[in-house]
């Protein structure tokens, strides 16, 4: 398959995403009445604090909200070529889920900044692979691509819209409905790539209150389950990525990065 060609300034763009570390999709708030917007910023960054990035349309397959057994499809909302927010009305009671997810996009990278990205990520076996084949430092090519989700509440009537699978390449299910969930509570999630369990993959937890950031790093058991507690109230952010040879002509690697947004009052 021939690699997707992209613009010197896109290409720019995306490598800068890449840098980033870490993407998602921010809401202005995690609880609404029915009726109300929901108006999503979509986030590039560190440190769970990041700045908007533009959403060109052609870099997305899916932007879908789910509630129950309702499935909106929002690509159409995307009538400028560039966005940095997404304005959703939301008219039912209950859990919603955004998904969004960016086509494969082919980067290459220098050798130095790949093997940071690795460890940083927790890519042991790949960085042991190119320490062993004495290609540290060495540049890198890959396709790359986005799967994120975000959950919000409308109204005070929760529901189990949160366990749906979106069938994306990798996926992070919270176990139980984060709307539920008070300072304290304990919470497990689901990791699954390829639609079974992850194991060994460095998960990283994130909250963000009173202007500070905690993460915790943990590593998922057999069943693709990592388990945490509630420590805060606040925005919160599970995120993964996974890395492996790449089944299509033209690069080494694909990369798959998934994260879950949730807001804890």
């Amino acid at each position: 398959m021939k690699k997707k060609m992209i613009s010197t300034g896109l290409l720019v763009a995306l490598i800068t995403l890449v840098q980033a570390h870490e993407l998602w999709m921010q809401p202005d708030k995690f609880t609404f009445k029915a009726g109300e917007n929901l108006v999503v910023s979509f986030m590039a960054g560190e440190n769970f604090i990041g700045a908007p990035w533009d959403l060109k349309t052609h870099r997305l397959t899916k932007l879908e909200l789910k509630q129950q057994t309702k499935s909106t499809n929002l690509l159409d909302l995307l009538t400028s070529p560039e966005r940095k927010t997404l304005t959703i009305p939301l008219k039912d009671e209950g859990t919603h889920l955004l998904l969004m997810q960016t086509e494969n996009t082919f980067i290459e990278l220098e050798g130095e900044k790949f093997d940071e990205y690795l460890k940083e990520d927790g890519l042991d076996e790949i960085y042991a692979l190119r320490q062993k084949t004495n290609i540290l430092n060495k540049p890198s090519s890959e396709y790359y691509s986005l799967h994120s989700k975000l959950l919000v509440q409308v109204g005070s009537h929760t529901d189990d819209t949160f366990r749906k699978v979106a069938g994306f390449p990798i996926e992070i299910i919270p176990e139980r409905n984060p709307y539920m969930l008070k300072k304290g509570d304990p919470v497990r999630f689901r990791i699954l790539f390829e639609g079974k369990p992850l194991f060994g993959a460095k998960v990283k937890v994130w909250n963000r209150f009173n202007n500070r950031t905690t993460i915790q790093n943990i590593y998922t058991e057999k069943s693709g389950m990592i388990e945490t507690h509630i420590s805060n109230p606040g925005r919160w952010m599970v995120s993964v990525v996974k890395m492996v040879p790449s089944k299509q002509d033209g690069a080494e690697w694909q990369r798959y990065r998934g994260s879950l947004v949730f807001g804890v009052e």
